[in-house]
């Protein structure tokens, strides 16, 4: 588990979660009431399931746990996301989600993280879902990067 205070301390190599959690069948008519989507298998008490973009409150629930104080001091901007789902995210079933940074890099004074996460059904370890995330935490323009360099030659 990544032990910083901010999720901007989050680095290459650090482990957030395993979290395990039940998705309630009210989140998820609320959720996609919100971003209007209708269909039966997500508004159906029977054989509920989860929307795919639901996937990104993982990374948040992950977040919330390996970084109590929230995020720092740059606000994050969500560049992109990719997801593969093996199979439908159930609702009312023990889930459980964990986390990985596998990269923290500078680019053109950006400063990016990039993070894979997998959803697995908690009674049987099915992989439900691979999600790789990339954010950027914090931008700092060409001056500013200019002068931290030259301060500290």
């Amino acid at each position: 588990m990544a032990v910083g205070r901010y999720v901007t301390d989050l680095d290459t190599g650090d482990l957030l979660g395993p979290i395990s959690y039940v998705i309630s069948p009210f989140s998820v008519r609320e959720y996609c009431h919100a971003v209007e989507l209708d269909q039966e298998c997500f508004q159906g008490k029977a054989g509920q399931i989860a929307p795919p973009t639901l996937i990104h409150l993982e990374k948040l629930r992950l977040y919330r746990h390996a970084c109590p104080e929230g995020t720092g001091s740059t606000a994050r901007v969500h560049i992109e996301y990719d997801a593969t789902f093996h199979a439908p995210v159930p609702v009312s079933v023990p889930l459980r989600v964990e986390g990985k940074v596998t990269e923290r890099q500078m680019k053109r004074g950006r400063e990016y993280v990039h993070m894979k996460i997998d959803l697995y059904r908690a009674s049987d370890n099915q992989l439900l879902v691979e999600y790789r995330d990339t954010v950027i935490l914090a931008y700092k323009p060409a001056a500013e990067l200019a002068a931290t360099a030259t301060a500290g030659a």
